[in-house]
């Protein structure tokens, strides 16, 4: 395991109850020592871009729940640093955020790729020491992100595919009961 950072996948514990992290992984945008910010990338929401921006001919792609936090807010990953300038790079060739308005035109245009982008509604947040303590707790695994985990076809394998990265040993995590009281 590594230390939280930018970067960094933050895969649930198997048997975290939190109903906003049971079996998710966090890509942490940003980590500093006034608190941390992710996204939850295995949480579909249920409505399309299109739908949730009011985009008459707008894209249809999924839009995915950030976190619990600012439910309101809009934010995306992407792999289009040339079309989408002034996102920040989390890991190789992932980049989040960016010019805002040039975004509205490529998909107004459908000029996107949407392989290549993730729209996420609200975000994680942990205050200062909140996530080094849930880190003690040992609520949390890490990993290095990747850019084909992030982007993955397959949503609902994201926390399957996360913890089996982090190599054989961990591999038997995938198949624990979330509540092992019910076996």
């Amino acid at each position: 395991m590594i230390d939280p950072a930018t970067g960094v996948l933050l895969i649930s514990d198997p048997f975290l109850k939190d109903p906003n992290f049971m079996r998710t992984v966090v890509l942490l945008c940003e980590h500093k020592d006034e608190g941390s910010f992710g996204l939850v990338l295995n949480r579909t929401f249920d409505l399309t871009l299109d739908e949730l921006m009011n985009y008459p001919d707008g894209s249809k792609a999924p839009v995915y729940i950030g976190g619990p936090v600012q439910m309101d807010t809009l934010h995306f990953l992407h792999q289009l640093p040339d079309e989408i300038p002034g996102g920040l790079e989390i890991c190789k060739d992932v980049y989040w955020g960016g010019d805002f308005e040039i975004l509205k035109t490529l998909i107004s245009n459908n000029l996107l790729d949407l392989n290549k982008i993730r729209f996420y509604i609200g975000y994680s947040g942990w205050s200062s020491g909140q996530l080094a303590a849930e880190m003690k707790e040992k609520s949390w695994l890490t990993v290095p992100a990747n850019r084909n985990l992030i982007f993955t076809k397959k949503v609902e394998n994201i926390w399957k595919d996360a913890v089996k990265s982090m190599g054989k040993k961990y591999e038997q995590v995938i198949h624990y009961p979330i509540d092992p009281q019910l076996n």
